[in-house]
């Protein structure tokens, strides 16, 4: 499985939202979110392109979630903790890449909780 590489320092985008399709549109094989249905290439390329946007910055996102939950799952202070090799088998991500998630995590942690302004959830709306 691919590893994503954390990202701290890319300014984080606003993308148009991603929206939901419905079960019957989500069956077509040839549906996907409309695309099929432009004709203007410059259209389709303009609307591809949100959508781009939109997937790698949720996809950012998660990863920044997944790095938080990461960090507190291997928080020392609970009593329940997990070991980065129990992290990654839970994620399906190597132990070292579950050790780089979980400082990963721990930073935006201390961002959150440091002014208020971090990567964590914060911003979250």
């Amino acid at each position: 499985m691919a590893e994503p590489t954390p990202r701290r320092n890319e300014p984080r985008l606003r993308p148009a939202p991603l929206l939901f399709e419905p079960a019957e549109a989500a069956g077509d094989p040839e549906h996907f979110f409309g695309l099929e249905s432009i004709d203007d290439p410059r259209a389709l390329l303009d609307r591809a392109t949100e959508l781009t946007q939109a997937f790698r910055a949720a996809a950012d996102r998660t990863v920044e979630f997944q790095a938080i939950a990461a960090a507190q799952l291997a928080d020392p202070r609970r009593f329940d903790r997990l070991t980065p090799a129990a992290i990654g088998e839970r994620a399906e991500w190597t132990e070292d890449y579950a050790k780089k998630m979980v400082e990963f995590g721990r930073d935006l942690l201390r961002g959150v909780e440091g002014n208020g302004h971090g990567h964590g959830v914060s911003d979250h709306a």
